[in-house]
């Protein structure tokens, strides 16, 4: 039995699907290679499930050209169709290299509801609940087991009626009847907040714990962390606005750049300044004006996707 978390666990057999994939498709394969891939196969269920979602893939879009993935790879917003034809071509042209860059299992790319980076999606839930999806997040909806899996990214889930809903993560799972909740997920764990009514975080190894309305905790594969008050402010990206109080320059950018494309960096000499206001998510190149005409930096853009922010030098 495997020791790794199952979100880790499944991008590492996705990324050998892929370069098992992209190896065929290369030509490049010998005898000795199919017979290593069979055997890979016949090793584990999950071996055999991933290959065949990549064949699904592969066949539902053969004879793409290759050069279709070597344009605008870095626009912002890419329907769901166009970015899986895109990334079979780049594993088709560059054996290995699709998945062993990207670092997202195949159910990331052929999720029921995903949003790009800097995109939020609003759709209805159960029993007139709702669940919406922060920039750069995808999940799947189980409908008859009231469930959602979220396989990268951030939710909020609205349940207004008693009968529980579930949000599966990769270290664990949150119950939620007649309530509301925002679930983000990264590499290591899970932040649970509880907005409204009250909810369960269940790790995969551990007790349960009990959330109220105001609280938030870490979730983790081996237990959940200590429940402390969460600060609405963060939820704000469900009016599409990003707020700071009195925050550190450095850690809004840092929010900041979730929902931007390409690459914000920012000299270390700026990280302490520190900002206050709401701002909409909708233009983040405005965020950034709006940034430099109050505080004393400014901001250096070499493209729209590689983007420098740094204490202004003195005029001349």
């Amino acid at each position: 039995m495997s020791s790794l978390a199952p979100g880790v666990e499944a991008r590492q057999v996705a990324r050998a699907a892929a370069q098992w994939l992209a190896l065929l498709e290369s030509g490049g394969a010998n005898a000795g290679d199919h017979a290593r891939l069979q055997h890979w196969r016949d090793s584990d269920s999950r071996h055999e499930q991933a290959w065949q979602k990549a064949q699904q893939l592969r066949e539902r879009f053969a004879g793409l050209p290759p050069a279709l993935a070597l344009a605008s790879l870095d626009r912002p917003a890419l329907d769901r169709r166009q970015l899986l034809k895109r990334t079979l071509a780049v594993a088709a042209a560059v054996p290995g290299a699709w998945l062993v860059t990207r670092q997202m299992p195949w159910s990331s790319w052929t999720a029921d509801v995903r949003t790009a980076t800097g995109e939020r999606r609003s759709i209805a839930w159960l029993d007139g609940g709702s669940l919406q999806l922060n920039t750069a997040t995808a999940v799947d909806l189980d409908i008859a087991a009231r469930s959602i899996r979220l396989l990268e990214g951030e939710v909020a889930l609205s349940v207004p009626g008693p009968q529980t809903t579930t949000v599966l993560t990769a270290v664990g799972q949150v119950r939620v009847g007649q309530g509301e909740i925002c679930v983000r997920q990264w590499e290591q764990g899970c932040e649970v907040a509880v907005v409204r009514g009250s909810a369960q975080a269940v790790p995969l190894q551990g007790a349960p714990v009990l959330l109220q309305a105001g609280q938030q905790v870490r979730l983790l594969a081996r237990g959940v962390g200590q429940p402390r008050a969460f600060d609405a402010l963060q939820l704000g990206w469900r009016d599409g606005v990003l707020t700071a109080l009195n925050q550190p320059l450095g850690d809004f950018l840092q929010a900041l750049n979730r929902y931007r494309p390409g690459i914000l960096r920012w000299s270390p000499d700026v990280a302490a300044l520190r900002v206050t206001g709401s701002f909409r998510l909708d233009d983040t190149d405005r965020i950034l004006s709006l940034l430099s005409a109050s505080l004393p930096i400014e901001v250096q853009a070499r493209t729209r996707y590689w983007v420098t922010v740094q204490l202004r030098g003195p005029v001349t």
